[in-house]
């Protein structure tokens, strides 16, 4: 590779007509090699080998299966010169009509089912010289015992020469990286390109500027960094992040995912290693950029059974190729994950992967960016407003608005429209918050309990001024739900105070309330929201100090990713603590399921009014809400989607 231009050279191509020619050369000398060789041989019948041998004119046999081969003493003529009678007189049938030839070889067939008992002793009477042999071997299976393994080691010598021509030497080129090469010249993705991570876009200018003028830092002796960590939750655009990065500088941008290190056979991974750090220092200025880098950067010596050699030495590997850099190298190393708490320590120190840059997900603002970008292509009816687009979009991911608009052009395609309008977009969160609808048929019952369920969740928040604004609520299933009451907030905030999530605790409760205040029994409909509501209210226990534990945090098991880690280690409070915090999760679920009781017994006439627009309309929107349940009470944060009566957990 010509460091220079960056690009490869390869070898010319042979012409195709000239392998197969070479091809077909080497079988039919394969054939020639192996083809019968052998003196003419006459065809006698049996009687008249018997008759030769009283003769005297037999000198040897050669006896293999029912074939007998020999050679005469004197060659005979054959057919004989007088028809119908052998040599020696004996009368025969008409002889052929052929021209008589003079022949020393013969062959004729033992006549295997009658037998002949007497041939032996004629033969040693004779001194006739007797060879018994295995039957010989047909030509074809010959050919296909040694002509095709010859033809096999000859094709793979030329296509391993073909791969030596082209770069790729190696046996079955296990050592090589599998890294994919974007060139400079290629479609470029800049920072225009990339919305919502104006914080992470800032600290990566520093990069970009190296990279388009390296001699400016090493200059005045300044070191760039070897290593960046895009630290994030999957979707919101570390991969594009990376590639804006080398679009920006304009250098060669070598990606892969870090699972592509790692194979059966140990060594392999690191060896990948060291030919991908050659590939990018031989192109230097360039970027390498390793995707889910805790596929092989997982902690060494944690939990039970997670001993694996061949990743710890990739991983080994990747350590020492980025200390080994000069420190003037022009390569710089850019990590993904969404999982930094499972990474080694050795990776994050100074050094290595010294600078973390955080992609969250965006902010309003930085949601109608993204809306923007990703439907500059589509055409939108004058109606559609991206910024009520961006606000009923909370918690969305770039990869989520992204899939955002492409079902809402999906869904306008279907139509048969020429535009997409804000009907399609609304319909597109419909389904990618909630799921597709099920054409699932329910008898009256069941309508009338998943009713109740989502119109205690509904009534729950409404009449909570901490809760969020309850949007719609629908009981049309969708998903693996039977229902659904979706919330918006009408702002957004980065922190949830112990007033919201006492509320929103409430609200996850309000479904199985209700089925206990209306139906006197209870179903299995509230399994997720039990499971919601128990793991925030351990939250709030163990985590973040909102019970009656005083000041103290502990550290929760789903925290862990290790198996066994949490044994080996062992707890850092006593069994009694545990049994303290179980008590204490118990009386806050209790507490909240006490006060969705009582705002469900106070309000009853207005949850059977809500319960008996969903069972004629199936979907109640907030305009609706506000004129069947009255004014709510002024004070809403932060959001989520709380599922109602589903089949199995969200």
């Amino acid at each position: 590779m010509d460091s220079g231009s960056g690009r490869q050279q390869t070898a010319p191509r042979i012409p195709r007509w000239i392998t197969l020619l070479a091809l077909t050369a080497i079988i039919a000398w394969t054939v020639w090699l192996l083809r019968p060789t052998s003196q003419p041989q006459v065809s006698i019948p049996y009687s008249t080998f018997i008759d030769q041998v009283r003769a005297g004119n037999v000198k040897s046999v050669q006896i293999s299966g029912n074939s007998i081969t020999g050679v005469f003493n004197t060659p005979i003529v054959w057919p004989t010169s007088t028809p119908g009678t052998t040599q020696s007189g004996t009368p025969t049938a008409a002889a052929p009509a052929a021209t008589p030839e003079t022949y020393a070889d013969f062959r004729t067939n033992f006549p295997a089912d009658v037998g002949d008992t007497r041939l032996l002793p004629l033969l040693e009477q004779q001194n006739v010289v007797v060879d018994v042999s295995a039957p010989p071997t047909p030509w074809l299976t010959i050919l296909l015992s040694y002509g095709l393994p010859i033809l096999a080691v000859v094709g793979v010598v030329v296509w391993m020469g073909r791969r030596a021509r082209r770069g790729d030497s190696g046996v079955f080129n296990f050592g090589r990286t599998q890294a994919r090469r974007y060139e400079e010249n290629r479609t470029r993705v800049t920072f225009n390109d990339v919305a919502g991570a104006d914080e992470a876009k800032a600290d990566l200018e520093e990069i970009v500027d190296f990279l388009r003028d390296p001699a400016k830092y090493h200059g005045i002796g300044a070191q760039i960094p070897r290593g960046v960590l895009l630290v994030g939750p999957p979707g919101t655009g570390k991969t594009l992040m990376a590639r804006a990065i080398a679009g920006e500088a304009r250098v060669p941008f070598f990606s892969l995912s870090a699972s592509e290190f790692v194979e059966m056979f140990v060594g392999v991974g690191a060896s990948r290693v060291r030919d991908l750090f050659e590939k990018a220092k031989g192109s230097a200025p360039a970027i390498v950029f390793i995707d889910e880098l805790d596929a092989v950067g997982r902690r060494r010596g944690a939990g039970l059974g997670s001993t694996n050699d061949e990743r710890e030495q990739t991983l080994n590997q990747l350590l020492v190729e980025m200390d080994g850099f000069d420190e003037r190298q022009e390569v710089i190393v850019i990590a993904a994950t969404n999982r930094p708490d499972v990474l080694d320590p050795a990776l994050l120190r100074p050094g290595r992967f010294d600078r973390q840059v955080t992609i969250s997900l965006p902010d309003l603002k930085g949601r109608e960016g993204i809306l923007q970008i990703h439907t500059r292509h589509l055409q939108l009816d004058p109606d559609v407003d991206l910024g009520v687009l961006a606000r009923t979009t909370t918690g969305f991911s770039g990869a989520d608005l992204a899939n955002l608009c492409n079902e809402a052009a999906l869904f306008a395609a279907r139509r048969n429209q020429r535009v997409v309008a804000m009907a399609d977009f609304e319909e597109a969160v419909d389904k990618v918050v909630l799921g597709g609808v099920r054409s699932l048929l329910l008898d009256e019952e069941d309508r009338r309990i998943v009713a109740y369920h989502e119109a205690g969740h509904a009534l729950v928040a409404w009449r909570q001024p901490e809760a969020d604004p309850v949007r719609k609520v629908t009981i049309i299933p969708r998903g693996q739900a039977l229902g659904v009451t979706e919330q918006l907030p009408d702002e957004e905030h980065y922190n949830q105070s112990r007033g919201y999530l006492l509320a929103r605790l409430a609200v996850m409760l309000g479904g199985r309330t209700s089925e206990e205040l209306v139906m006197d029994d209870i179903t299995t409909g509230a399994e997720s929201d039990l499971v919601q509501a128990t793991r925030l209210a351990r939250r709030m226990v163990t985590r973040w100090a909102m019970g009656g534990l005083g000041m103290m945090a502990f550290e929760s098991d789903e925290q862990q990713p290790f198996l066994g880690y949490e044994l080996s280690q062992g707890h850092d409070y006593s069994e009694e603590t545990a049994t303290r915090i179980d008590e204490q999760v118990e009386q806050l679920l209790n507490e909240r399921h006490e006060v969705a009781r009582q705002i469900l017994s106070e309000q009853r006439e207005a949850l059977d009014a809500l319960v008996e627009r969903l069972l004629s309309e199936e979907t109640v929107v907030q305009e609706e809400l506000e004129k069947i349940l009255g004014p709510r009470p002024e004070g809403a944060e932060v959001s989520d989607v709380e599922e109602g009566a589903p089949p199995t957990p969200a």
